[in-house]
């Protein structure tokens, strides 16, 4: 566990992941992308952000990643270019929960 922010009080889990989702701003992703080495996030970084969250809110599931470039109509490797081949960090980006170990495996 640790705290991304002193300002912002916000706490990670061991993983990265927010401790609590709620505590989600845009400013917690931009500090996020900046820690993680992602750098500033564009409004391709914002499109996917946004789809992560609102798939998951709606539906608690993780969207398919082609989806997710295919929605935001950008290229199918989309998320691997824009958060460093990995879905998992634009998962923590977007500020959703610990997906567990079993989906994380499939995140990388």
């Amino acid at each position: 566990m640790g705290m991304l922010d002193k300002d912002l009080m916000i706490e990670l889990d061991e993983d990265g992941f927010l401790i609590d989702p709620q505590r989600w701003t845009e400013a917690v992703a931009r500090r996020l992308a900046e820690r993680d080495g992602i750098g500033e996030l564009t409004e391709d970084h914002w499109k996917i952000i946004r789809t992560l969250r609102d798939h998951y809110l709606r539906t608690g599931a993780m969207p398919p990643e082609q989806h997710i470039c295919h929605e935001n109509h950008l290229d199918r490797h989309c998320v691997e270019r824009l958060f460093g081949n990995s879905l998992r960090e634009a998962w923590r980006v977007a500020g959703l929960p610990n997906p567990g170990e079993e989906a994380k495996a499939y995140m990388i």
